[in-house]
């Protein structure tokens, strides 16, 4: 059946791309009336769907193959009819042309007979006979030199050929391609040749004709291929308007068929995976399913039995999982998670029961996304784009979109979470299309001088956000890029120190105490000691109040203060010093974070090598060991299950301990973790680069067409306003829209991938495949 499904589709594929213009309607599957093949009639019904579908194929196969042959009696007829007016222009030529008697000083190597000389012996159109004969056909236009070369080598030039163009190709019914063709004539005295040049016609794929060298029998000739070619037309017509009834009918009841085909492939393919147990005559299968869907299942289970009238009731078992055996992973989503679910597995699919990052992708990624893309004006288009894509969803859920714009659709939850950030942060730089926003008094008042002049403070403080006076200020780059760098860094740490966090409920979770003290404690103090305690200063630096008087020290490098915090531990510049005894805090900070270095790598290869001790002297063994006589290691869940004749119930081996490797692993991992505290905190930086580029990339724009448009006044100025803000438009949505926010996403995936999910993810499981009835398309498999 998925067979005649895929031969009705690509019958219906065909027609449609030969007739554009009238294309064969198909019917959705929504509209289609629903065809279940359940209930004690299901093999019946089964049977009549497949006698249907075997029809339907005899009758439209018997059409194809009329068709066809009528396709190409056509096309012998076209060529006929071409050969016959092509010979009918030659005798019409030949016969206008005075003969002329051949000189006596030719030499033998000529042909027997020259142009002139043959021509001069056809008949004048009168009917008389020739004393040469000819052979008339057709043959592929691009296999005629090398025809012409091979006759002129086979008789030794003992022939006379003439050959015309056919403008009309000929297309093969069957694969569509078109073939252009030429009709040749070619005369030659006695039969010996005459055989000959049928020979090589026929091998080089000619096909011939006769012709009669009366111009009355031609004409005659010519009459009823015209009258045949006429009938062949009208049925041609009847047949194409029959063969349309019948794809019409498949057109209607494609989808159903093929939706009804699907679901019985997917339950036969799930059927192959049962065994039989020829003593109970039963089938027996062993899957995984959600413990929450167990009672539902049940249900799914008795409906199942009344449906089909069994009066054995199937029974459903839940069997206990080997301690060395992980189960599938499956994460429940709805149509505003199944995006951002997407993301994370595309990274690596979680282990079973391992804290799932996509619960809280679904916040940190649009906003580090609106940090890189933070603008009001950008980003409420985006908005608006993504909450149109939500309204009308169920129609573009049934459209077909293409690739790209259904790939927006698919994430347009996402795209309207990166809109409301993006609006949010744009607030906090006031931005709106490069544009700063008076909303509230400014906490700046420029004195009213000429030449260069210095904004005062006036005593209030803008509530939210970057104040507005810093925009179009000559310093505002510096302060803006200050202010963005560090900001980047605070985020960094905080994202990163949430990541580190997420191994606690992991490692709690799994009975990994030891971790918890060889990796989670270390790993968070080093960070912390070194970049914590630069996020603290930056903080600090921003809350003083560096103008005061009774502030009299200078604001400190925060840079070149982390980098002598390493070069001269406990040396601080007394012009730059922040607080007192920040030498030995500085200190105290640098040396616990070396300590850090051998507690993460020397602390858990030894516990695991104390605790694989301790497990040897109470006795226990691999499987493998078991032979000899040892203890077996086992818990009373297995053992139970053996006694119940479960064998795969049975524990596989474990890992052989082996401190070389436990050792190497660690060392990577601890070299890994502490260059990347410094890697991934300067990969950060990307939300201050790709803000400011989006920024100064809206003002450029802005500066080079709004700002110069806006200028001339009256109809011209109208007009060329018009004209600008529509170009200015269509590149803000093209450019700082889609591009730069395709870039920000990649970049923000990014730091998600490396930055977060490599501090906690492990990342070592494999996704929960049910049997499912939600697919595109399966008949084609």
């Amino acid at each position: 059946m998925a067979r005649r499904i895929r031969f009705f589709s690509t019958q219906l594929a065909k027609a449609n791309a030969s007739h554009p213009d009238h294309p064969i309607p198909i019917r959705s599957l929504e509209d289609t009336p629903i065809i279940s093949i359940t209930g004690p009639r299901a093999q019946t019904m089964r049977d009549d769907l497949d006698s249907t579908l075997t029809q339907h194929e005899e009758r439209l196969a018997q059409m194809n193959e009329s068709y066809s042959t009528l396709r190409e009696r056509e096309r012998e007829l076209l060529e006929a009819k071409e050969v016959l007016r092509s010979t009918k222009g030659f005798f019409e030529r030949a016969a206008s042309i005075p003969s002329e008697i051949r000189q006596s000083i030719d030499d033998g190597t000529q042909p027997l007979l020259s142009h002139e000389d043959r021509e001069a012996q056809v008949s004048a159109g009168d009917g008389s006979q020739f004393d040469f004969e000819f052979v008339a056909g057709t043959i592929n236009r691009e296999r005629l030199p090398t025809f012409e070369r091979i006759l002129w080598r086979v008789l030794r030039g003992n022939l006379y050929m003439n050959h015309t163009d056919i403008t009309q190709p000929f297309v093969d019914p069957i694969s569509g391609v078109s073939t252009y063709k030429n009709v040749f004539i070619i005369f030659a005295h006695g039969s010996t040749l005459l055989a000959k040049i049928r020979k090589v016609a026929e091998s080089m794929g000619g096909t011939l004709y006769p012709v009669d060298a009366s111009a009355g029998k031609r004409m005659d000739a010519l009459k009823e291929v015209g009258a045949r070619l006429e009938d062949l037309s009208n049925v041609l017509v009847r047949m194409e308007s029959s063969r349309d009834q019948e794809l019409k009918v498949l057109g209607e009841n494609l989808k159903g068929w093929e939706s009804v085909v699907n679901r019985e492939k997917r339950v036969w393919e799930c059927l192959n995976l049962w065994s039989y147990d020829a003593s109970r005559k039963t089938l027996i299968a062993e899957g995984w399913a959600p413990t929450r869907d167990i009672v539902r299942i049940q249900a799914a289970l008795r409906h199942a039995q009344e449906a089909s009238g069994a009066s054995i009731a199937p029974l459903l078992h839940i069997l206990p999982t080997p301690h060395n055996v992980q189960p599938p992973t499956f994460h429940r989503t709805n149509k505003f998670t199944e995006a951002f679910q997407t993301i994370i597995d595309s990274y690596g699919v979680a282990s079973y029961q391992e804290v799932n990052p996509a619960l809280f992708a679904t916040v940190t990624f649009p906003f580090l996304f609106a940090v890189m893309f933070g603008d009001v004006g950008h980003a409420t288009l985006m908005t608006v784009a993504a909450a149109l894509m939500i309204t009308f969803e169920k129609k573009l859920a049934k459209a077909d979109t293409g690739e790209i714009i259904g790939t927006f659709f698919y994430g347009r939850y996402i795209i309207l979470l990166m809109g409301i950030f993006s609006i949010f942060t744009g607030m906090i730089y006031n931005d709106i299309f490069s544009k700063g926003m008076h909303l509230f008094h400014t906490g700046w008042t420029w004195p009213h001088k000429e030449g260069s002049i210095t904004a005062v403070p006036n005593g209030h403080t803008y509530p939210f956000g970057i104040d507005p006076t810093w925009h179009g200020a000559d310093n505002s780059l510096v302060f803006i890029n200050s202010y963005k760098m560090k900001q980047s860094i605070i985020l960094g740490v905080i994202h990163m120190t949430f990541a580190i966090c997420l191994q606690l409920p992991n490692y709690l979770h799994f009975g990994e105490n030891s971790s918890i003290w060889a990796e989670f404690v270390p790993q968070i103090l080093f960070l912390h000691s070194i970049f914590g305690y630069l996020v603290i200063m930056i903080i600090a630096k921003w809350c003083t109040d560096w103008s005061s008087p009774s502030i009299t020290t200078s604001p400190p490098n925060l840079l070149n203060m982390l980098i002598y915090m390493f070069l001269s531990p406990g040396t601080i510049n007394e012009k730059e010093q922040m607080y007192a005894g920040q030498g030995f805090v500085q200190q105290l900070l640098l040396y616990i974070a070396l300590i850090c270095v051998p507690w993460m790598l020397l602390a858990k290869p030894y516990l695991l090598w104390r605790e694989h001790k301790n497990k040897m002297g109470r006795g226990y063994r691999t499987v493998g060991h078991g032979q000899n006589g040892e203890a077996r290691e086992a818990d009373d869940e297995i053992i139970q299950g053996e006694e119940e004749g479960e064998g795969h119930a049975e524990a596989e081996s474990e890992e052989h301990f082996e401190m070389g490797e436990i050792a190497v692993h660690q060392i990577i991992h601890t070299i890994e973790f502490c260059l990347g505290c410094i890697s991934n905190t300067a990969s950060y930086l990307r939300l201050w680069a790709l803000s400011l580029a989006h920024a100064q990339l809206s003002e450029v724009m802005w500066d080079m067409t709004m700002a110069k448009a806006l200028g001339p006044t009256g109809w011209q100025g109208v007009l060329g306003l018009v004209f600008i803000f529509v170009m200015w438009f269509q590149m803000s949505v093209g450019i700082l829209c889609v591009m730069e926010g395709l870039s920000a996403f990649l970049h923000a995936l990014r730091l998600h991938w490396v930055e977060a999910n490599g501090k906690h993810y492990r990342a070592g499981g494999y996704p929960f495949v049910p049997l499912t009835f939600n697919f595109v398309e399966v008949v084609g498999e």
